[in-house]
């Protein structure tokens, strides 16, 4: 029996072919092979193509099945990650009607700051457990302020995960998890808030049919199922935000259970049974994918947008022509610390944990007699564990304090340069696991299914490849030199 994962991320779209037996990946592909545009018209916006996005899963699944590996036609299941908090509006015939408004698009930071204030702040840290910020319904208030023609023609708005199942079946749904990732759910009355809709003038008929996230989300039509040489009526079994699924994915369900990731962005993912809210709204609490009104489960995330997106700017400008393996090799021969350089990688939009502030990146205490590449390759990957530790605070403060992360070893986990600074500057040990969004994605179908009866049985077999254990590499100055230079970048702002 055959699982197929579609992880729908920012640079690309992977698709995992999972064998729910032995839970090997048959076949695996992503698209396109560089990376994907990011459209950004204006200083601080960010959209991407949802039809690009339909495009590039409809060309992996093609790469991985023109591998021959399985037969297409025994995928008994299909489960769904995407990036999360993207905003995608479709008309009455399920087109979309403009680029997605994605998550490190910054315009509607301040719509967001007053339905904060209007709404009232003490109402929704309790009800929302996050303040509307720079979430999906704000977008959506953008878009109807500022594109009315556009708006006038929304039959639906929806997260992407939401318009490739549209796609794929021809019918549309949501979940919990997602409309709280969009600042629609109010968890107190347990349905959609009713003062968010009513603050921004939408009808509740724009939000699709609600479903658990384990459940059919409709199935693969007969004209779909022809074009992507599959079978028609496989369930979409599953869909989720992609840090939801990335801790599904490292088997992180239960109260106490940490995840982390560093891809284009950087999370860390507790959770939590308790209705927890940060007062300043530097992290956020939504429902994690096995959350109900009767057990509760909540995630709390912190994000950082310049994670990987950082690491990569660096690599175009400083070392195109060298591979991601060879830039952590010449970091490597650079002293922790990094001789004094310190990197700030806030350049990708507004920071939900800087209080939604656009700090940009910074590299300070360049010597020029001193500082070659190798040293810029390692301060900023310090600079991105710095951020962690700051982030990390900031979860203590809020009652998480984890004794160990689970993280995928990908992305900069594969670096040995990042993994020793952030496990050094947190002082929490790593465990390193063999996982990814669209293997998480699968998993999640088979528990959708009922071919699998929870995580913990889906993933009886699979151990970590690698535990990191907290050393003194001397690392608690130069983080505090680093925090010193953003406080100072941050009360300029504030000036």
């Amino acid at each position: 029996m055959l699982l197929l994962g579609i992880d729908v991320g920012t640079s690309s779209v992977k698709i995992s072919v999972v064998d729910a037996n032995s839970g090997s990946t048959l076949a695996s592909a992503h698209y396109p092979p560089g990376e994907s545009d990011i459209i950004s018209p204006q200083y601080g916006w960010a959209e991407q193509s949802p039809d690009m996005w339909w495009d590039h899963v409809c060309q992996a699944l093609a790469i991985c099945n023109a591998k021959k590996s399985y037969n297409p036609k025994d995928i008994a299941a299909i489960g769904i990650a995407y990036q999360m908090h993207g905003l995608v509006i479709t008309d009455q015939a399920g087109n979309s009607l403009r680029n997605s408004i994605i998550w490190c698009d910054s315009r509607a930071v301040d719509i967001g700051n007053k339905a904060f204030e209007a709404i009232g702040p003490a109402y929704a840290l309790e009800h929302l457990l996050n303040s509307p910020g720079n979430f999906t319904a704000a977008k959506l208030a953008w878009v109807k302020a500022n594109e009315p023609e556009v708006y006038a023609k929304v039959h639906q708005a929806m997260l992407p995960g939401d318009y490739i199942a549209l796609k794929l079946t021809g019918t549309s749904s949501t979940s919990i998890s997602a409309l709280s990732e969009g600042i629609f759910w109010d968890f107190k009355e347990n349905q959609i808030s009713t003062a968010v809709m009513d603050y921004f003038g939408f009808d509740e008929s724009l939000i699709p049919e609600l479903k658990p996230v384990f459940s059919s989300h409709g199935e693969v039509s007969k004209e779909v199922a022809e074009q992507l040489g599959l079978k028609a009526g496989i369930p979409i079994a599953y869909k989720s935000g992609d840090q939801p699924n990335n801790a599904l994915s490292l088997n992180v369900t239960e109260p106490g259970e940490v995840a982390a990731t560093a891809g284009t962005s950087g999370v860390i993912y507790g959770v939590t049974d308790q209705l927890l809210c940060d007062p300043q709204s530097r992290v956020n609490t939504f429902a994690h994918v096995n959350h109900s009104p009767e057990q509760q489960r909540l995630g709390v995330l912190l994000c950082i947008n310049g994670t990987g997106s950082m690491n990569r700017w660096t690599k175009n400008r400083f070392a195109a022509s060298l591979s991601y393996p060879e830039m952590n090799t010449a970091a490597q021969g650079v002293a922790p610390g990094s001789e004094g350089l310190r990197v700030l990688p806030f350049g990708n939009g507004a920071e939900r944990m800087l209080n939604n502030q656009i700090v940009g990146a910074h590299l300070n205490g360049i010597d020029l007699n001193l500082h070659r590449d190798a040293h810029i390759f390692r301060a900023v990957q310090e600079g991105i564990a710095f951020s962690f530790r700051y982030g990390l605070d900031i979860l203590r403060e809020n009652g998480m304090k984890p004794a160990i992360i689970r993280a995928g070893k990908s992305n900069l986990f594969l670096s040995e340069v990042f993994s020793s600074s952030f496990v050094n500057i947190t002082q929490v040990p790593v465990e390193l696991h063999d996982n990814d969004g669209s293997y998480g994605a699968a998993v999640g179908a088979g528990i959708g299914a009922g071919i699998f009866k929870s995580a913990a049985e889906a993933f009886t077999n699979r151990k970590p490849l690698q535990m990191i254990q907290p050393e003194n590499q001397g690392l608690e100055n130069a983080y505090q030199e680093w925090k010193g230079l953003l406080e100072q970048h941050l009360n300029q702002h504030k000036s």
